[in-house]
């Protein structure tokens, strides 16, 4: 009996370890399959294969899912790098056209000034294309350093109590001259509303984005109405505009979007992007929707309370 019972307990030991030796056995199996994946997957990093696992194991299935999560992120980190790689040549592209362009023809025309039978008249004509270009310029290089700040600016801003309808008379003044020379009929809304929580310099920059694209675009008008409702005061600026493509309203806030392709219009087309950015800073929302030839922007500013 004694020995009976020896021999069932060695069996069951050896029993044990031939089932640990094959679980083993399985376990190198499969991290070895795993591994070669791994090697394909490294070596082909363009195709969408994952590391795939048959074990049992939980341990082991839950470590080939954090590989593949790992995997997935780097893939998604790598799209990411080459938009970014994309955008910034499409933007070092633009930044050499709407410098050169002025530049260019600042140099002509200054040659142009060295003639000694050019007129008083022709001198004044001159000077004053050269002087409109430096301005444009000067728009220009303001544009992009703008754009360089929006990264740390949320870490600036000052949220204080300010009345938009007073932002927005404000800011219609001092493009007066601009809509009397383009002889557009503007429409404001003389409505009251409560005031809004917002960073000043912001808020300005945002309202004089918009009216500047406005005065840009439109055709005979522009209409901007402010609406009041429980939580947000939105500002609503309406223009009519040409026949727009209606593929490039999705783009209308992307930092390389220019809503003149042709590239004819000076305008550097960063507006839309800085009110998106300064608007979203401040915990609103923006948006762009073409009605028939009506393009319309709308902002949400918090209300104060």
């Amino acid at each position: 009996m004694h020995v009976s019972s020896w021999l069932l307990i060695v069996v069951l030991v050896v029993s044990l370890l031939v089932v640990l030796v094959c679980l083993m056995l399985v376990l190198h199996w499969d991290i070895k399959k795993m591994t070669r994946q791994l090697e394909g997957i490294i070596e082909n990093f363009g195709t969408n294969e994952v590391v795939r696992t048959h074990s049992q194991n939980k341990n082991l299935a839950r470590f080939a899912a954090k590989i593949n999560e790992l995997i997935l992120l780097f893939k998604q980190d790598q799209q990411q790098m080459h938009k970014r790689e994309m955008n910034l040549k499409r933007e070092i592209t633009n930044i050499s056209h709407d410098l050169r362009t002025p530049l260019t023809s600042i140099k002509g025309f200054s040659e142009l000034l060295s003639n000694p039978t050019l007129t008083v008249e022709e001198k004044d004509e001159y000077l004053a294309v050269v002087q409109k270009k430096i301005d444009h310029l000067t728009n220009v290089v303001d544009s992009f350093y703008e754009l360089s700040q929006l990264d740390s600016l949320d870490k600036q801003l000052v949220m204080e109590k300010h009345f938009l309808n007073e932002v927005v008379v404000e800011t219609m003044l001092t493009f007066y001259d601009a809509f009397e020379k383009k002889q557009l009929q503007v429409q404001i809304s003389e409505r009251e509303v409560s005031p809004i929580l917002a960073d000043k310099k912001a808020t300005d920059r945002i309202v004089a984005n918009i009216i500047q694209n406005a005065l840009t675009y439109s055709k005979s008008y522009v209409r901007l109405d402010l609406i009041e409702d429980d939580k947000t005061i939105r500002l609503r600026v309406a223009n009519d505009v040409e026949a727009f493509d209606m593929a490039k309203i999705q783009r209308i806030f992307d930092r390389t979007f220019r809503m003149d392709s042709s590239r004819t219009n000076e305008r550097v087309g960063l507006g839309l992007h800085i009110v998106q950015q300064l608007v979203e800073m401040q915990g609103g929302h923006v948006m762009a929707e073409v009605a028939g030839e009506e393009f319309v922007v709308e902002v949400s500013f918090r209300k104060w309370v």
